[in-house]
């Protein structure tokens, strides 16, 4: 591809941003640009992010700041599943930017993320944690149209998680899939869907035990050194949610996982 056919992609592209900051008594700052669009229901913990574009292509780029004062509570979800096209050369992008002060409750619960046959995703994640806070962060994965027998020829999924608490590095994860697809038993077998969570808390090694019953056979969890990291694999986004809803439940409750969430 030319130089100037890329140029020309990129002039046609989606952008977004939002920025947020809560307080204890509510919002103190928001702001929206774009095809990106935030909604939160009066008296409601919960704000819902909305992509007008319907989904992102090749060269689409979004940014979110999300900032929770003291002693704020805050779950971001998104509207719905948020579907990747194929690309003409340049990778949709993602920067999300979560802040948590001390006493505060944060949790990242966007629904899956569909990858169609030819899609490209260059996602980014940065958290920064005070000492005394609760985190809950899940990426859920669908690959293709698995009632369509949609077949993944290429693909690229780039995801990069820094989380930071009192200004330490205390988790790290980087992952790359690429078609073909990594089939082995060792990576994602015959699965069409999984889903990474992660949990940060002082007591998060209590619920161990109630998320890896919820994962069952298709799973797996493990805590230590006040985090819980869980991955789950399954055939199709349905079965997906059928296993992951639970350990969410499990987590934080079935009265605080978003409506939009459901089987």
């Amino acid at each position: 591809m030319s130089m100037n056919t890329y140029a020309h992609l990129l002039q046609q592209r989606s952008y977004g941003q939002v920025s947020l900051r809560i307080e204890g008594r509510g919002v103190a700052n928001l702001r929206e640009t774009g095809a990106a669009k935030l909604r939160i229901p009066a008296g409601s913990h919960q704000a819902i992010l909305i992509n007008t574009g319907g989904g992102l292509a090749g060269g689409d780029h979004f940014e979110f700041d999300f900032q929770l004062g003291q002693n704020a509570k805050l779950t971001l979800t998104s509207q719905s599943a948020e579907r990747v096209y194929r690309t003409l050369g340049p990778p949709a992008k993602i920067e999300t930017h979560l802040l948590a002060e001390a006493g505060s409750i944060l949790s990242w619960l966007p629904q899956e993320t569909i990858l169609f046959d030819g899609a490209s995703l260059q996602r980014n994640y940065t958290v920064a944690l005070a000492e005394n806070t609760r985190f809950l962060a899940v990426e859920p994965v669908v690959l293709g149209r698995s009632e369509r027998g949609e077949k993944i020829e290429t693909l690229t999924l780039q995801d990069s998680w820094r989380i930071f608490q009192a200004d330490k590095l205390l988790h790290a994860e980087n992952l790359q899939l690429t078609a073909p697809l990594p089939r082995t038993k060792a990576a994602i077998g015959s699965a069409g869907a999984f889903a990474s969570v992660v949990y940060i808390a002082t007591d998060a090694h209590r619920y161990l035990d109630a998320v890896r019953a919820a994962l069952g056979q298709d799973g797996a969890a493990s805590a230590w050194n006040g985090k819980l990291v869980a991955r789950l694999l399954a055939k199709d986004g349905f079965h997906l949610r059928k296993r992951l809803i639970p350990a969410l439940w499990a987590i934080i409750g079935s009265e605080n996982l978003p409506k939009s969430w459901t089987f």
